[in-house]
């Protein structure tokens, strides 16, 4: 089954998978913003809300997904706040028809604000829980976060990408490949690392009554702690030292942080430029992404990661963000 296979995810397909395990829809099926993924949400016969996610053919195994599941079962168990995927059947992962899916409660909530430093405060606390729930032992399924291979692939699958102009291969390329080589200079194994959510922006994390909740759990890896930590950090040098300092005295109150890993934020930040530029050329062939992505076929899009690799670059050069004696 080729990775771009989601055209076989009809609504009929979608319904009859949802009824196999028991829960019968009485709505419509609500797409929810979801790229590598296919979600849907839906009312069930029993008056609840639920949603339904079908997993990408051949991104994960079966033993990695539900590693994933078992990590946040782990963490409610904890008292964590996090949604886990239901077990219906006695089972968390279900096949139909050649697909992989799981299906979970729907939550409501708003979008936790930054600005808001009691908000990133108790954010800190959250992932401090977590971080600690994550080293009690490694994922030995899911992949690490960064390493050679990794990036090695990215550089490949961009280095086949035809959607580049022939006129900007050699100053993408020749960008590309110092700071890539940069990254694979760093030591990345002198940093203790642990099972993170690895995908810890806005659009995972909703403020609900009760408190914060972390969502999506889909890229969760083993990687250094900062990674669920520096992509909260915006603004000017002074707002993101604030910002940072916020979290960490959160963090600090369940989980000591290592701040050797301060230095590894504009490294991840420039791992993240360079996967996200690769994950959009991996996908290109799903009907999903010339749709909303049209720009990445553009030549200024690529004029513009010139600049922003070359921006990179120049920020792996700078001193990394400290955290100032006392700050908590």
């Amino acid at each position: 089954m080729s990775d771009f296979s989601f055209q076989g995810v009809t609504p009929d397909t979608i319904l009859d998978a949802i009824e196999s395990i028991g829960l019968y829809p009485t709505s419509g099926l609500l797409p929810l913003n979801s790229y590598e993924n296919r979600v849907y949400q839906f009312l069930a016969d029993d008056q609840k809300r639920y949603v339904v996610k079908f997993y990408r053919p051949q991104r994960w195994t079966d033993a990695q997904i539900l590693e994933e599941h078992a990590f946040t079962e782990e963490l409610a168990i904890a008292e964590i706040p996090v949604v886990c995927p239901l077990k219906l059947e006695g089972q968390t992962l279900h096949h139909w028809q050649g697909f992989r899916f799981s299906v979970f409660p729907s939550i409501g909530g708003r979008a936790l604000e930054p600005e808001q430093l009691e908000q990133l405060e108790d954010l800190g606390r959250h992932l401090g829980r977590l971080h600690l729930v994550g080293s009690a032992r490694p994922f030995s399924s899911r992949p690490a976060l960064i390493d050679a291979e990794n990036l090695t692939e990215a550089v490949h699958v961009l280095k086949n990408c035809p959607l580049i102009p022939d006129s900007l291969h050699v100053p993408f390329f020749t960008i590309l490949d110092v700071v890539v080589a940069r990254l694979k200079a760093l030591d990345w194994t002198a940093y203790p690392t642990v099972r993170l959510h690895g995908d810890c922006h806005i659009g995972n994390l909703l403020w609900r009554p009760e408190g914060l909740t972390l969502v999506d759990f889909d890229d969760c890896r083993q990687g250094p702690a900062v990674q669920d930590l520096w992509m909260m950090l915006s603004g000017d040098r002074m707002q993101q030292q604030m910002q940072l300092e916020t979290l960490v005295e959160g963090y600090e109150e369940f989980m000591p942080f290592d701040t050797r890993q301060l230095r590894l934020i504009e490294p991840l930040r420039a791992f993240r430029i360079i996967q996200y530029m690769a994950w959009l050329a991996r996908r290109w062939e799903d009907p999903a992404f010339p749709h909303n992505f049209s720009w990445f076929a553009e030549a200024r899009y690529w004029e513009q990661q010139i600049l922003a690799l070359k921006e990179q670059l120049a920020a792996l050069d700078e001193a990394p963000l400290r955290l100032q004696p006392g700050f908590n």
